[in-house]
């Protein structure tokens, strides 16, 4: 099996709620099921809003961090797109 590579990013940095989500949400339309996706933030509400969204959506998240003030929330998408 031939590896998928990094997780496409979304980079969100220095947009305000509820704009990450919406980037998000948006690169989440047109990528597979299945697909993990990065988002990059810089506003502290990404640190909730982006597990909730999941939550809702079917999605799990895979991971959390923070350095220097950037969050970096992996997302993987549903097997089965929400609709």
């Amino acid at each position: 099996m031939s590896d998928p590579g990094p997780a496409p990013v979304v980079d969100a940095r220095g947009l305000r709620c509820p704009a990450p989500v919406i980037a998000l949400a948006k690169a989440a339309r047109t990528a597979a099921p299945g697909t993990e996706l990065t988002v990059l933030a810089t506003d502290p509400a990404a640190r909730h809003d982006v597990p909730a969204w999941a939550r809702m959506r079917g999605h799990a998240m895979v991971s959390s961090t923070e350095e220097e003030g950037v969050l970096r929330l992996t997302v993987r998408l549903a097997p089965t797109p929400a609709p």
